[in-house]
């Protein structure tokens, strides 16, 4: 395994169990085995490491294989509400407690601009998706996908923030079945 997959094993662990305002890049390091200076070679300050763990180390509407004009609109949507609810239930915890520290949040939303990402890009990425399969004409012309799109993805949070909430750490990983009742609820519109 890379010295990079070590590194982000590692910030995983840490991250799930300390969250991103408890810990360090020291502790990262050590826990890997390298030094501070080396982790910062491969990632250039904590949000990168962040950013790397959320995108390569958790599941995730981006890691599908959900493509506009293939498959059933109402499984690709249950496919990326299923990765949205997983992605949320793991970095619940990770990310919570930025909320608490105005100053860390302000540090942290710079840091996320600065590097294009952020809870934005969610809904972002389902509206994209449900405006090409709208001009495939396979939802209606009159659905409204940045409206859809933000009903999901809120949902999805909201479902996995009282699944940690009921269940903590113990919460186990995010149902299908749960994806598909919320999709159920907004295809309507849709069709």
């Amino acid at each position: 395994m890379s010295t990079r997959e070590r590194i982000l094993d590692a910030a995983a662990d840490l991250l799930r169990t300390r969250g991103v305002a408890h810990a360090t890049t020291k502790e990262i390091a050590q826990a890997t085995g390298v030094s501070e200076p080396t982790l910062y070679k491969y990632f250039g300050d904590k949000e990168q490491l962040l950013l790397a763990v959320l995108r390569e180390r958790l599941p995730g509407p981006a890691r599908g294989a959900v493509r506009p004009g293939s498959g059933v609109v109402a499984d690709n949507l249950t496919e990326l509400a299923h990765a949205a609810l997983g992605f949320y239930r793991e970095s619940i915890p990770m990310l919570g407690a930025l909320l608490a520290d105005p100053r860390r949040m302000a540090a942290h939303r710079t840091a996320m601009r600065e590097h294009d990402a952020g809870p934005d890009k969610a809904v972002t990425a389902f509206a994209q998706y449900l405006r090409a399969e709208q001009e495939l004409g396979r939802i209606a012309a009159g659905a409204d996908p940045e409206a859809v799109a933000s009903l999901l993805v809120g949902a999805c949070f909201h479902e996995a923030f009282l699944s940690y909430y009921a269940e903590g750490a113990a919460a186990g990983p995010a149902s299908r079945a749960t994806a598909l009742g919320l999709v159920t609820a907004v295809i309507e519109p849709l069709m």
